[in-house]
């Protein structure tokens, strides 16, 4: 008969493998982790060494778009008046459009009225100084007294021409929806929250101090994504889940992938004809800056744009099978591999439908105006600016597809090698399935 003590043992050993941490991997595992990981960590800090750009390039502003000098102001005071008693040619006017055949801003005589705003400037050596703002009726942006605005200085204009309101001031509700945000992400993940922000905005300061600088330099678009890249992915997977095999396996995933998408998209890109000036944007930043390979900054940005997700993707699936061993250790690298990857087709369906649904919804405005010019699909998807999404899309979703199978893989190799740790123990504490054991447990 089997000794009653062993029965709690082992239900003891079943509960530490349910709800404990991951089991640790072996010493020999870990070389081989690291004989991979270290080159390419390495090969990431000589990138930046490298090609780190010490700022953005100076340049003498066109006052074209964002190119512009801007000022903070407010608006002090607001008239209605009568447009035509207006000189529209003399006096800034916010939003050119065309008169509406029935205007509902009109007064009692039926004359159209349009608001003369007086707006402060509140920042910058004019600071006190004041202008006149029309605004008319059918303008999409109107403005209220006291309210905040963005407006733009142009030196060389008149006098009374030279400021000239180009936005709202968005700072406090931003800044009240990003403390919102931050709350939800420490109240809700306590701790990981709290390294989840922290990896958050070391990945912003690499995308602002060393991608978009090093760009404006001249280094190649792709090569500056790739290593930016790196240090976004190695910084925020790693601060936020721990310098741990089981994060490592998710790295490797990760990287595998991205060098997919990167092939693939280079494929694409140049196979498709895509130059990457397509809007106001880019042509701004080639008219500037004209050294830059516009093409590749479009790669960059799938790469780029691709990191986010695919982190979500790898680090679930390599959870996933780490959990399923957790819960059977008996079970060997083909099983876990199967139910892994049964977890991972649903996460396929939802994460490529994301992307599918996100790029579109950016693209909403031009696909509507191509909707009303009655435009076949055929002609919608060859327009350059459909195109680009198009190929982003389809690149950045074989990326993560191929992401699934390739980190279950890993994930599975990893943990149905080890022999060491917790899974040791609970491989040794798992019954043996042998005749001889079946005797003797219906003896007993």
């Amino acid at each position: 008969m089997t000794p009653p003590h062993i029965v709690p043992e082992q239900a003891s050993h079943q509960h530490t493998h349910s709800h404990g941490p991951a089991a640790p991997v072996s010493t020999h595992l870990r070389k081989v982790i690291a004989a991979v990981l270290i080159p390419f960590a390495a090969a990431v800090v000589v990138g930046l060494v490298v090609l780190w750009p010490g700022g953005a390039p100076a340049h003498e502003r066109t006052g074209v778009g964002f190119d512009r000098q801007t000022q903070q102001a407010k608006v002090v005071n607001i008239d209605k008046v009568d447009c035509k008693d207006l000189n529209a040619a003399q006096l800034p006017t916010s939003g050119e459009t065309t008169p509406p055949t029935e205007d509902p801003a009109t007064g009692g005589d039926g004359a159209r009225l349009c608001e003369k705003a007086t707006v402060e400037v509140t920042s910058g050596k004019d600071e006190g100084r004041t202008f006149i703002e029309v605004v008319q009726p059918d303008a999409p942006r109107q403005l209220r007294q006291g309210q905040a605005v963005v407006v733009a200085y142009a030196p060389d204009a008149p006098h009374d021409l030279q400021y000239s309101v180009t936005d709202v001031n968005r700072k406090f509700p931003m800044t009240l929806l990003a403390g919102i945000f931050a709350v939800a992400v420490v109240v809700v993940g306590r701790l990981r929250g709290v390294m989840a922000l922290v990896a958050l905005a070391l990945s912003f300061a690499v995308l602002t101090l060393f991608i978009l600088p090093a760009i404006l330099q001249g280094s190649n678009p792709l090569l500056v994504a790739v290593v930016g890249a790196g240090a976004i992915m190695l910084i925020a997977l790693y601060i936020c889940h721990g310098l741990t095999a089981r994060t490592s396996v998710a790295v490797i995933g990760t990287l595998i992938s991205l060098l997919l998408i990167g092939l693939l998209g280079s494929l694409f890109i140049g196979w498709a004809s895509l130059s990457g000036n397509t809007d106001d944007s880019t042509g701004l930043i080639h008219g500037l800056y004209p050294h830059i390979d516009m093409s590749g900054l479009l790669l960059a940005g799938v790469i780029i744009g691709s990191l986010g997700v695919l982190d979500d993707v790898t680090v679930t699936q390599t959870s996933a099978v780490w959990e399923l061993h957790q819960a059977d250790p008996t079970m060997n690298t083909k099983q876990l591999y199967r139910a892994g990857i049964r977890i991972g087709r649903d996460h396929i369906a939802s994460v490529v439908n994301t992307l599918v649904l996100a790029y579109a919804g950016a693209a909403l405005p031009l696909l509507l105006l191509f909707s009303i010019a009655q435009s076949s699909m055929g002609t919608v998807a060859n327009s350059e600016l459909v195109a680009e999404e198009i190929v982003r899309t389809l690149v950045g979703s074989i990326g993560l597809v191929a992401s699934v199978p390739v980190t279950t893989a890993l994930a599975a190799l990893v943990v149905s090698a080890d022999r060491t740790g917790l899974g040791a123990e609970a491989w040794a504490s798992a019954p043996v399935r042998t005749g001889r054991g079946r005797r003797r447990r219906a003896r007993s």
